[in-house]
C-alpha cells in the first residue's frame, strides 16, 4: 500500500489537506521558518525531490498550454511570464515554454552591481523574502500584452497580489494571469485577488493543475516548535530503510570530475535578466551536443543518474537533464517513457523504483535551495534526508548554510551538479563543500559549469549629450571617451606606432578641418546628390523591409554608416509610418565587431531582426569582416545592407553606381560630430561598448542634420519600392579582383594598400599618406572633390580605363610606414 508522503506531517501538525489530485502532486514537510509551520513539497517540480526531467518540464509545459488555451493565439503572442525565485525559476521558463514563442524573467535574489532593478517585491512568508527584477532589457516587462506571473503554489495569493499591485504601478495593463500548480487559497484569500483586480482594473485569472484547501489548527506554529525540538541530531528516526549494499550513505568517497557542457557563447544561464525565444531556439540547438558529453562522462552501466540544479539555476540544468533523459532512452532502444512519480522512498522502495533490464539508465532531476526544511526519514514525509553545506556563490545577502534534500540514502550511480561560473567557488571545492558532500553518496560526481550571464549594464548615448543627431535618431551603443585627450595622434606619430605594432584603433586621427573651397565643394555635391541619394535609400529600405524584416532593428557601423541608417530610418517612417529602433555599433578591422553591443542587442530584439547598414563597399573587407565576426553569434545575420555598392560584395543596397555620397567627403561633421571608433584595453573593459569621442568643439562646422534633412527634402520625388529579386543581385565582387589586378599592375603586392570607390579614396586623402590616385577616364564632377584635395597634399592622379570604380586611391608600403593591413597593423 502506497503510504501518502504527508501523512506523517499532517498528524503531527493536526493539519488537514482537502481537494482532488493534492495527494498526488504534494507531499509535506515541516519547516524551520518562524512565520509558516508547514511546507507543501511538490513532487513534480524538481526542487525537493528527484524527478523524471520530463515529468517536471512536460507539467511546465502543461500549465504553459492551459494559458494559451486561456489568452487565445493573439493575446498569448504578446504575453511576457514572470516566475518567482528561487523554487519556481525553472516552472516559469517551462510554462513559457508551454505558451510558445514569449520571453521570460525570474525574480532574483543575486543583485548586480551597475544593473538597476525594475521592480521588487517581498515574499511575507519565505525564509528569504526580498526579490529583485533585473532583466538586462528594461523594458522587458512594458509588452502590452498579459503578464504572466508563475509560482510552485498558491497559498495565499499575498506575494503575488503585492507583485501585480508594484508592477501595475509601473506599467498598467488590462490583464494578467496567475499560473501555480496548486491553489489551495481560503475563499476570503480569493476574494482578496479579486477585490484587487477590480481595483486595478484589471482582470487576473488563475490557472493550475489542482485546487483545493488546507485546514491548520491555532496552535500549529508551536506543534511544529515541538516536532523541531525532537528531532534534533542526536533523534532516531522510527523508520531507519535499508539502503543498497553497493552504496551506504555517508560512507562513499566518490570521485569528482569535470566535464565540459559546450555551453553556446552568449547565451543566458536562464531568466534571471530575460530569456528571449531567440534565446530558446539556441539552447534547444544546443541540448543534444550537451547530452552527448554528459553521457560519455557516466560511468559505464550507470542506471540511475541525478542532475542536480543549483538555487535559481534549475532550468538550464532541467534541460540538459531531460536531453539526457532522451538519449538514455534512445540508447537503450526503448520509448522515452517518464517513470512514475517516484514520491520520497528509499531504499528497498527505490530499488524498486530501477529501470528493469535492458531498459538503460534513468535520470532524476532536483535542485539545491535555501530553505531550512526538517528531515525525518519516514515513509508518511516529503523531506526524507538533508546534505547541509555552505553558500558557494558569494551571496548579495551574506553567507549561510544550503540544502540538498532526498539525497541522501538513494542509489545514485553519478551524480551530475550543474552550478553557474558564478558559484563555481573555493567553497563549492572544499571539504564539507557541495561536491564533497555529494561524494559520500555516489561513486561519481561529475560538475558542470554553464557560464555566468553578464548583463550589459551599459546604456545607448543619445544626442545632444553625445552627437549632433536627435536623440530619437540613433543610439550609439558606444562608450563616452570625449574627456580622454590622448587619442587625437598626428599623422606621422600614428604611422610610427602602428609600425611599431599598435593597432590604429588604439588611436584616433586628428579630425580634418575643411577649407572653405573643400566645403563649397560639400554643398554643390550635396546639392546634386541629394535626389540621387534618396532614392538609394528609399530602394534600399524597402528592400530590407521586403526581404529581411517587417520591423527591421537598423544597426548601423559607425561611423560611415550612421547617416545612411539615419536616412533609412525616416525614409521608413516617411513612406511607411515605421518607427524603426537605429543604434550604431563599432565594427574594428582584425578584431571584429563589438560582442558587448551584439549581447546588448540580443538581449533586446530579436537577432534575427537586426540588420547590419554601412554606407558603401570598397573591396568587400568590412563585408567579409563582418560575415567573419557573427560566427559565434548565431542568429544574427551576417547580410550586409548599404547605399552604393560599387564593389559588387553585397545582395542588399541601393545601387551599385560608384557616385559621391556627400557624407563621404567629411569626416565627424557629417556624422553627428563623432569620432573614429576606438578599441584600447586600458580605456575599454570587457563589458564597455567600444569608445568614440563627442567633438562638441566642431560644432560650428557642423552639416550632419543639414545633409540628413536636403536628402530628406528629396523624399517625395522618389520612387518607393524593393530591388527586383534577380540573379544580377548577387555579389559578384568584381571590385576585389578589380583591386587585385591594380595591386599587381602598380607593384603593390598587397590589396590592403589599395581603396576602391570615391568614399574610400577620400579617406585615404583626409586620414593617411597617399602615394596615387587613380580615376576612371571621363569622371566628371562627382570627383571634384577628390581632385581639390590630391592638389592640396601634392598627390598625383592617374587616368584609367576598365575600371568598376570611379577611382582608387594607393598607399605605397614604402612610401609611409602608417599603411595597416586586415589585421589593422602594419603591412611589410
Amino acid at each position: 500500500m502506497t503510504v501518502w508522503a504527508g501523512e506523517w506531517a499532517a498528524r503531527r501538525l493536526g493539519l488537514e489537506l482537502h481537494g482532488e489530485r493534492l495527494h498526488e502532486l504534494l507531499g509535506l514537510a515541516i519547516r524551520d521558518n518562524s512565520r509558516r509551520a508547514q511546507l507543501l513539497v511538490s513532487l513534480v517540480l524538481g526542487k525537493h525531490v528527484p524527478q523524471s526531467p520530463a515529468v517536471v518540464h512536460g507539467t511546465g509545459r502543461e500549465l504553459g498550454a492551459r494559458v494559451r488555451r486561456l489568452l487565445g493565439d493573439a493575446e498569448a503572442d504578446t504575453a511576457v511570464v514572470l516566475g518567482y525565485a528561487e523554487t519556481a525559476t525553472g516552472l516559469g521558463h517551462s510554462v513559457a515554454d508551454g505558451i510558445g514563442g514569449v520571453p521570460c524573467l525570474h525574480s532574483t535574489r543575486r543583485p548586480v552591481p551597475g544593473l538597476e532593478p525594475v521592480g521588487g517585491f517581498e515574499e511575507e512568508h519565505s525564509h528569504h523574502t526580498s526579490h529583485l527584477l533585473l532583466p538586462e532589457d528594461p523594458h522587458l516587462l512594458d509588452r502590452d500584452g498579459p503578464l504572466v506571473l508563475v509560482d510552485d503554489e498558491l497559498s495565499t495569493g499575498r506575494t503575488l497580489r503585492n507583485t501585480i499591485a508594484a508592477l501595475h504601478r509601473l506599467r498598467p495593463r488590462e490583464r494578467y494571469v496567475i499560473v501555480a500548480l496548486t491553489d489551495v487559497r481560503e475563499p476570503a484569500d480569493a476574494a482578496a485577488l479579486d477585490k484587487d483586480a477590480a481595483g486595478l482594473g484589471a482582470r487576473v485569472d488563475v490557472v493550475c493543475l489542482a485546487r483545493g484547501r488546507v485546514t491548520l489548527p491555532d496552535d500549529v506554529l508551536d506543534r511544529a516548535r515541538r516536532v523541531l525540538a525532537e528531532h534534533t541530531p542526536q533523534h532516531t528516526p522510527q523508520h531507519t530503510p535499508q539502503p543498497p549494499a553497493a552504496v551506504t550513505p555517508g560512507t562513499l568517497c566518490g570521485e569528482i570530475r569535470s566535464v565540459g557542457l559546450g555551453w553556446p557563447d552568449g547565451l543566458p544561464d536562464g531568466g534571471r535578466h530575460g530569456f528571449t525565444p531567440a534565446h530558446a531556439a539556441r539552447l534547444e540547438a544546443a541540448l543534444p551536443g550537451m547530452a552527448e558529453r554528459l553521457a560519455a562522462a557516466l560511468p559505464g552501466g550507470a542506471r540511475r543518474v541525478l542532475v542536480l540544479g543549483c538555487e535559481e539555476l534549475m532550468y538550464a540544468p532541467l534541460r540538459i537533464a531531460a536531453a539526457l533523459e532522451e538519449r538514455a532512452a534512445a540508447a537503450a532502444g526503448v520509448p522515452h517513457v517518464p517513470p512514475p512519480r517516484s514520491g520520497t522512498g528509499t531504499g528497498a522502495e527505490q530499488r524498486a523504483a530501477e529501470p528493469p533490464a535492458g531498459e538503460g539508465c534513468r535520470v532524476y532531476f532536483s535542485s539545491t535551495t535555501r530553505s531550512p526544511v526538517l528531515p525525518v526519514d519516514h515513509p508518511g514525509y516529503a523531506i526524507r534526508s538533508a546534505l547541509t553545506f555552505p553558500a558557494h556563490d558569494d551571496p548579495g545577502d551574506g553567507p549561510g548554510p544550503r540544502y540538498a534534500y532526498n539525497i541522501a540514502g538513494r542509489r545514485w550511480d553519478a551524480i551530475v551538479a550543474v552550478t553557474d561560473s558564478a558559484g563555481d567557488t573555493p567553497a563549492l571545492h572544499a571539504p564539507g563543500g557541495l561536491l564533497d558532500r555529494l561524494a559520500a553518496h555516489t561513486p561519481r560526481v561529475l560538475h558542470a559549469v554553464i557560464p555566468t550571464h553578464r548583463p550589459v549594464t551599459a546604456r545607448p548615448l543619445r544626442g545632444p549629450e553625445f552627437s549632433s543627431y536627435p536623440a530619437e535618431d540613433v543610439g550609439w551603443l558606444l562608450k563616452d571617451l570625449s574627456a580622454v585627450t590622448s587619442l587625437e595622434t598626428p599623422t606621422e606619430e600614428k604611422e610610427e606606432a602602428i609600425q611599431g605594432g599598435r593597432h590604429y584603433a588604439e588611436m584616433l586621427p586628428v579630425e580634418y578641418q575643411p577649407s572653405a573651397e573643400y566645403q563649397r565643394l560639400f554643398e554643390r555635391a550635396l546639392a546634386d546628390s541629394a535626389a540621387r541619394v534618396a532614392q538609394a535609400v528609399a530602394t534600399v529600405t524597402d528592400t530590407v523591409l521586403a526581404e529581411r524584416s517587417p520591423r527591421p532593428v537598423l544597426v548601423s557601423l559607425a561611423r560611415a554608416g550612421t547617416p545612411v541608417g539615419v536616412l533609412m530610418r525616416r525614409w521608413a517612417h516617411h513612406a511607411h509610418g515605421l518607427d524603426l529602433p537605429h543604434y550604431a555599433v563599432s565594427i574594428v578591422r582584425g578584431r571584429g565587431i563589438d560582442t558587448t553591443a551584439l549581447r546588448w542587442l540580443a538581449a533586446r530584439h530579436d537577432p534575427a531582426d537586426v540588420v547590419f547598414l554601412d554606407g558603401w563597399t570598397g573591396k568587400g573587407a568590412i563585408t567579409r569582416e563582418l560575415a567573419d565576426a557573427l560566427r559565434g553569434f548565431p542568429g544574427f545575420g551576417p547580410e550586409l545592407a548599404v547605399l552604393a555598392d560599387p564593389g559588387g560584395c553585397v545582395a542588399t543596397f541601393g545601387t551599385r553606381d560608384d557616385f559621391l555620397i556627400p557624407s563621404a567627403c567629411l569626416n565627424s561633421t557629417v556624422s553627428g560630430l563623432v569620432s573614429r571608433t576606438v578599441l584600447r584595453d586600458d580605456l575599454i573593459g570587457p563589458d564597455d561598448f567600444h569608445g568614440a569621442k563627442y567633438y562638441r568643439d566642431l560644432a560650428p562646422a557642423d552639416v550632419s542634420l543639414r545633409f540628413v534633412e536636403e536628402v530628406c527634402a528629396r523624399f517625395p520625388s522618389a520612387v518607393p519600392g524593393a530591388m527586383p529579386d534577380t540573379p544580377d543581385r548577387a555579389p559578384t565582387w568584381a571590385g576585389w579582383r578589380a583591386v587585385e589586378r591594380i595591386s599587381e599592375e602598380y607593384g603593390i603586392g598587397s590589396v590592403n594598400l589599395v581603396k576602391p570607390g570615391v568614399g574610400e579614396t577620400t579617406r585615404v586623402l583626409l586620414r593617411r599618406v597617399p602615394w596615387r590616385i587613380v580615376v576612371r577616364r571621363g569622371a566628371g564632377a562627382d570627383l571634384d572633390h577628390i581632385r581639390l584635395l590630391a592638389e592640396q597634399r601634392g598627390v598625383p592622379l592617374e587616368e584609367a580605363d576598365d575600371l568598376p570604380y570611379s577611382c582608387i586611391g594607393l598607399i605605397h608600403p614604402h612610401y609611409t610606414r602608417g599603411a595597416t593591413g586586415a589585421d589593422g597593423k602594419a603591412v611589410t
